[in-house]
């Protein structure tokens, strides 16, 4: 993974400068990797509320713990392996507590199905309201994953993250890595590739057909969108609009959970960091 430099200075030196107490590059440092470890977060959890409270709490122990960093790996690889222990531990979210499994989800998809496509019309007046079916049910799928294989699936074919480095973030071999890896994307692949209309066409399911279900039984909240208005890393509307229409055309499991948007971290998860900086008998564990 190609490490985050901020304008002509390595990540590594900022680093260094921050185990040395200089808080600008602190906050350089987290910002340069804020909005990675929520997207990882967010495919975890689901939910943005609750990877907004994950981000924070990583983020606490990257500043805490940055004092262990040592230049083994790069620093990508060592945050990574920070949040994936955070992630891998924490107690059940609000969206794991359903325990979903392939097998009632595709139920779900069946039951939530209106019997006829909407027509034009219709779907673009309810284009949020598809794309939020669209890219809530992707994320959903990876839910019915249990957490070693989600994070191993996320990592290498949502994050593109080699199976060393990947291997090295979990803590396991490469060898034991990519057996996890391929067993996550055949259950993944094999799913949707029975159920979900974006990759085969002969599926019947189709986001359009599932909105007002989705709707009814409260999957989806048209006054407070989580996925769809969600902010992005580029300008929100013509981004999210091009990865949706892109995800229209996509042929692979791989292809479309990789097209979800990059998106940006809200600004809250970053405040407790602020606080806990300006409080001064905190700063030591900087650089212990």
């Amino acid at each position: 993974m190609e490490e985050t430099q901020q304008g002509t200075t390595p990540i590594e030196t900022l680093v260094a400068r921050a185990q040395e107490g200089d808080r600008a590059a602190l906050e350089t440092v987290i910002a340069s990797i804020r909005d990675r470890i929520y997207n990882l977060a967010l495919r975890m959890l689901w939910h943005s509320a609750d990877a907004e409270d994950a981000t924070q709490e990583i983020l606490v122990r990257l500043v805490t713990h940055l004092g262990s960093f040592r230049g083994e790996s790069t620093f990508s690889t060592w945050a990574y392996r920070v949040a994936s222990n955070y992630l891998l531990t924490t107690r059940k979210r609000r969206a794991e507590r359903e325990e979903l499994a392939f097998e009632r989800f595709a139920e779900q998809l069946d039951e939530g199905l209106a019997p006829e496509v909407p027509g034009p019309a219709t779907e673009v007046e309810n284009r949020l309201l598809v794309e939020e079916v669209k890219l809530g049910c992707s994320q959903g799928m990876l839910l019915c994953l249990d957490r070693d294989h989600r994070l191993a699936y996320i990592l290498g074919d949502v994050f593109g993250v080699t199976s060393q480095e990947a291997a090295e973030i979990v803590g396991i071999s490469p060898v034991a890595y990519r057996k996890r890896l391929s067993r996550a994307r055949a259950r993944l692949h094999g799913f949707m590739e029975r159920k979900c209309g974006l990759i085969n066409p002969d599926n019947p399911c189709r986001c359009a057909r599932r909105v007002n279900h989705a709707v009814q039984v409260g999957r989806v909240d048209p006054s407070h969108l989580l996925f769809a208005t969600h902010p992005v890393r580029l300008e929100p509307d013509v981004v999210t609009r091009e990865v949706v229409r892109e995800m229209d055309q996509l042929h692979s499991a791989a292809d479309l959970l990789r097209g979800h948007p990059d998106y940006a971290a809200p600004g809250k998860v970053t405040e407790v960091i602020r606080e806990m900086l300006d409080r001064p008998p905190r700063l030591h564990v900087l650089a212990s």
